[in-house]
């Protein structure tokens, strides 16, 4: 089993160092031949200078820019909309108000007398790394791990050896810093001006004799060296956050080790994805060379996707937050798009696997942050829109104020409704009606009390969406601005449909609001046909316009291919058709050219049934997007976690998808990976599924039912097996 990346060479950067984290607090691992450096962050630590940011009241211009768009005056809509609605940063000139998110700092352990450099790695399957180096008259091992149940970064050296330990962080004349360093540690005090503070505390435990060298502590005469490294921030008062978790003194460093290993791999446990395949012993930046210069190997995918599962359980279990645009991994203290939340993909792609890889309760990080928001994005709906329900913003940071931030991107509602299917999918895949009753369905609800004021019904009885836009794409005729607006664009319909669809479901379910039914009923009822141009692609604005970049990186039309199921064959073959169709399109003009992009056409192709096209693009996203410790690139090349998150997404969709209320196996699986087994997928109705396949055939399948007493199972043939049962019966089918 793919379940380790190593190495030879220590990392030539930060980027090629290797990940742990619990959700909490996270650490990039790296350094050089001498040196191991453990770059910290905390999952809190944004400056906090714009946390109590408001909306200025500006529902009184959206009448005026409806009636430029009536008119068809899109460039003057587009300008008075960004001009109203489209808050700040973008094109604008005036500076975002989105905080950046923040490394915490270094701490480094410089090693003397080392003769060698013999090998780093990352155990995934543990979320454990280890450095070994040969010392001049012995050896000495690293150990790092982010617990999961003590809540530190824990740094453990083992051998026989002297050096010095210290603690830093990048100049930044925003910040007014202070260290306090003795025998048993480093404490690093920091608070950035205007905004938050925040407390490192490292605490050592050690047989040597120990020093104090200014900031260093110089270690000598050791066999073991154990550091753990806690962050406090105001957030949740630092003192109580550090006194919560602190260190661990007085256990043994085999009772910190075993009982975060049981722990972690728990929590990857129950889902595995086994292909009979030969595994690569070469060094993982060997093989990632490699295939960058043409050569296949066929176990490095199955190596990305276990990291994939990695990264989004070490970026979530713990914390409060969700993974953001770098998981929760940064050492930039100006980060490109500030580190932040977008809305309008990246954030949503994050989570795709989540529930079907039987990991829900990472959603949990996602759903409370959401939660977050709903008090400011009451008012900000009203105080941007004049309109009830909730509204959530394009671009976004860690304080749940739905405030538009990126001027010529910002005028958009469809946030908060296609954030509403991580919700209807965390019930759809567990069945827990009091999270559907008390969580969901309320944001639901609201959701729909937006659309039932926002959309306007025109004079043919449609009920259209304006302003409007297909994130982040633009027609020709709105001049500068990126993003044009315009009327009832296809993701917003389709989004719409879909948001509708959650609080109809849910009211029923829950038998309650019997006229708010009737209501959303009907506005769906009256949204915008799917619409289909003269040359057979799925149209992404109201009518045919023409395209200012043919090959964008978003496919935001295709949305309602996936990662909704909107556009299926049986459902709506002629959509289903069309989407193919602009997808081809815009791969034609140049679009999948991000990692993400690329992790997302991947699902396409997964959901559309085309696995060579699938393993085309995922191979193309390692080869072209990967770093040496295989993290996803954005061009030029910046770390962004969602094409790593994504592309697990596009692999469990070519084995097993959902769809028109039928469980799909082997739809697009590779031939490459022609035998195998996956345990413990998640399919909606909360059941569990176990499926073997030889020559991409499935032999047998294991279910073990959820909260619905049916499922129906189309196999790779396009047969049926229809297999009933009550919560919790297993049955096996042998093909």
């Amino acid at each position: 089993m793919e379940n380790k990346l190593w190495y030879y060479n220590p990392p030539k950067e930060w980027m090629e160092g290797l990940p742990i984290g619990n959700g909490r607090l996270a650490a990039m691992i790296w350094g050089d031949e001498n040196c191991d450096v453990i770059s910290l962050n905390h999952e809190w630590l944004w400056t906090g200078k714009n946390r109590n940011r408001d909306n200025i009241i500006s529902s009184d211009m959206l009448e005026k820019v409806r009636e430029l768009l009536k008119k068809g005056e899109f460039f003057k809509a587009t300008s008075l909309a960004n001009a109203f609605f489209g808050g700040t940063g973008g094109i604008s000139q005036l500076p975002s108000r989105v905080d950046s998110y923040q490394p915490a700092g270094d701490l480094a352990f410089k090693i003397q007398g080392v003769k060698k450099y013999l090998k780093r790695e990352l155990n995934i399957s543990n979320g454990v790394s280890d450095v070994n180096r040969e010392l001049l008259d012995g050896y000495i091992n690293s150990c790092f791990l982010a617990h999961v149940n003590y809540n530190n970064i824990i740094c453990r050296w083992e051998g026989n050896f002297s050096g010095e330990l210290f603690y830093n962080r990048v100049k930044d004349d925003n910040v007014t810093e202070k260290y306090i360093v003795n025998e048993t540690g480093i404490q690093y005090e920091c608070r950035f001006n205007g905004g938050i503070a925040y407390k490192t505390a490292v605490v050592i435990k050690t047989d040597g004799k120990v020093t104090v060298d200014n900031n260093k502590l110089i270690i000598s005469g050791a066999s073991q060296l154990t550091a753990f490294i806690n962050i406090g921030t105001e957030v949740n008062g630092i003192e109580k956050e550090l006194n919560k978790y602190p260190a661990l003194l007085d256990r043994e460093w085999g009772d910190i080790f075993n009982t975060h290993v049981k722990s972690f791999t728990k929590l990857t446990g129950d889902f595995a994805l086994d292909v009979d395949i030969k595994e690569n012993q070469m060094p993982t930046d060997e093989r990632v060379k490699s295939v960058k210069l043409g050569e296949k190997d066929i176990s490095l995918p199955l190596l990305y996707f276990n990291y994939g599962r990695y990264l989004l359980i070490s970026s979530s279990i713990c914390g409060e937050l969700p993974a953001n645009l770098q998981g929760k991994w940064n050492d930039n203290i100006t980060p490109p798009w500030q580190c932040d939340y977008h809305f309008d993909i990246n954030l949503q792609m994050n989570y795709w696997m989540a529930e079907s890889a039987n990991m829900s309760d990472c959603v949990e990080a996602l759903i409370k942050y959401i939660e977050r928001f709903i008090p400011h994005a009451k008012k900000a709906a009203q105080n941007l829109y004049g309109c009830r329900g909730v509204f959530l913003p394009l671009q976004t940071d860690a304080w749940g104020k739905s405030t538009p931030e990126s001027f010529g991107w910002a005028v958009w509602i469809g946030a908060a409704p296609w954030i509403a299917q991580h919700f209807w999918w965390h019930y759809e895949y567990n069945g827990d009606l009091e999270f559907l009753r008390h969580r969901a369905y309320p944001f639901f609800k609201e959701v729909a009390r937006f659309y039932e004021d926002y959309l306007v019904e025109d004079e043919n009885g449609i009920m259209q969406i304006m302003p409007s836009q297909s994130p982040e794409n633009k027609f020709v005729g709105t001049g500068i601005f990126p993003v044009s607006i315009g009327i009832s664009s296809a993701m917003d319909v389709q989004l719409a449909y879909d948001a509708l669809e959650y609080a109809i479901k849910s009211a029923k379910i829950l038998k309650i609001d019997e006229n708010d039914i009737k209501i959303w009923e009907n506005i769906k009822r009256k949204l915008p046909d799917f619409k289909i141009g003269k040359d057979g692609r799925l149209l992404e604005w109201d009518i045919e316009r023409e395209e200012a970049e043919p090959g964008h990186r978003h496919l935001s039309h295709l949305y309602g291919l996936y990662p909704s199921n909107i556009f299926n064959p049986s459902d709506r073959p002629e959509q289903y058709k069309a989407s193919i169709k602009s997808l081809e399109y815009r791969l034609s003009q140049g679009g999948g050219h991000t990692g993400w992009s690329r992790a997302w056409v991947a699902c396409f192709y997964a959901r559309i049934g085309n696995s060579e096209l699938v393993w085309e693009h995922i191979n193309e996203l390692i080869k072209s997007f990967a770093t040496d410790s295989l993290l996803d690139l954005h061009p030029p090349r910046i770390f962004q976690i969602d094409g790593n998150l994504g592309a697990v997404a596009a692999l469990i969709e070519s084995i097993a998808q959902f769809w028109a209320g039928k469980l799909h196996l082997l739809r697009a699986l590779p031939k490459e990976w022609n035998c195998g087994s996956i345990r413990g997928l998640k399919v909606p109705g909360g059941h569990t599924v176990n499926i073997k396949w030889s020559n991409c055939k499935v032999t047998e399948i294991e279910v073990i039912f959820g909260f619905k007493e049916e499922l129906i199972i189309v196999l790779e043939d396009s047969s049926e097996l229809i297999l009933k049962g009550e919560t919790g019966k297993k049955i096996i089918k042998v093909i």
